[in-house]
């Protein structure tokens, strides 16, 4: 959700507003059941200042229905760096990278800014990287200050995952894709010729 209140219809309702149609619209929602467990997306609200002890109010699950559920595995994910989710700068790459090389040159960049790499579901689904690293409505909510998506045609899927961000700067050849519409800076261009002078200009401005 990217929104909640107490005030919305009924007393003792809860009203919830969540993104639908893969994060191309809004909707509203009212929760009349209690206890209900409402999850947030990432970056919805900013942090809460106050320093007091929150109140915690308890409640008995006596007469729940439960169904069991047998884990058979878990497995740790092993990342290094900055977590995807509260990294300040991310570098998703997508198709338009055309095999899985480039995301070497992503996260080049991304360790000079300090951030993290991400990347369309394509990408993942192509093997070319981890989807661990899967920014989208099947994959992870992030909300940086500056977003930079690399070969990503910028469907409503993937910007599910990355809408919030304070700044998205695109990079593709396709100047009719529709990350452009999405993006505060964009440029036109092959990564290949990009990238690399960005990387370079990065580099001198952080010495």
């Amino acid at each position: 959700c990217v929104e909640i209140s107490g005030d919305a219809g009924a007393a003792g309702t809860i009203g919830v507003t969540r993104p639908v149609y893969g994060g191309s619209a809004l909707a509203e929602f009212e929760i009349a059941s209690s206890p209900a467990i409402v999850t947030l997306r990432a970056g919805a609200f900013e942090p809460n200042t106050d320093t007091g002890a929150p109140v915690v109010e308890s409640f008995d699950t006596d007469g729940l229905e439960t169904k069991p559920v047998e884990v058979s595995e878990s497995v740790a994910e092993s990342r290094e760096g900055v977590r995807l989710e509260d990294a300040d700068f991310v570098v998703s790459g997508g198709r338009g990278l055309g095999g899985p090389e480039p995301f070497s040159v992503l996260a080049d960049l991304a360790e000079v800014l300090g951030g993290a790499v991400g990347a369309s579901r394509a990408a993942c689904d192509a093997g070319w990287i981890d989807h661990s690293h899967q920014v989208g409505l099947t994959g992870k909510s992030v909300s940086p200050d500056v977003y930079i998506a690399v070969g990503i045609s910028g469907a409503s899927q993937h910007m599910a995952g990355c809408s919030s961000s304070r700044a998205i700067v695109a990079i593709n050849k396709d100047g009719d894709s529709n990350i452009f519409k999405e993006a505060r800076f964009g440029v036109v261009g092959d990564w290949e010729k990009v990238l690399p002078s960005f990387l370079a200009t990065v580099r001198e401005l952080k010495t």
